[in-house]
């Protein structure tokens, strides 16, 4: 049974840190792309960062380029994303993704809410 499960999420006042986990199983993890998603309320979904098989290429959106780290630690099937100097509008259920060809897995998402 293929399972995504993020954990991390919370509320953090401006300018803090968070540090997301999403612990992959039931699938071959080292062989899929992960990413973050996210999605404030009224929003659409929207990319945050990716992060290839090997950790080799990884990619931010630009609201978050400087601020947020994307990994992965293949041997404990897990994908990480460090969030620093966060913002309000930071605040959104992030997802986190596993895709492989045509395969694509979510996680039930966890809330990061960022307010004084």
């Amino acid at each position: 049974q293929v399972q995504l499960v993020e954990s991390g999420g919370g509320l953090v006042q401006p300018g803090g840190s968070l540090r997301l986990s999403c612990a992959a199983s039931g699938f071959t993890f080292s062989s899929y792309t992960m990413r973050w998603y996210r999605q404030a309320p009224g929003k659409e979904r929207e990319l945050v960062a990716s992060v290839t098989t090997t950790g080799g290429s990884l990619n931010y959106a630009d609201s978050v380029k400087g601020r947020f780290t994307v990994s992965r630690d293949n041997a404990k099937n897990t994908v990480y994303l460090q969030m620093n100097s966060l913002k309000p509008e930071d605040t959104a259920v992030y997802y986190c993704n596993a895709m492989f060809i045509w395969n694509s897995y979510w996680g039930q998402g966890t809330q990061v809410t960022v307010s004084s």
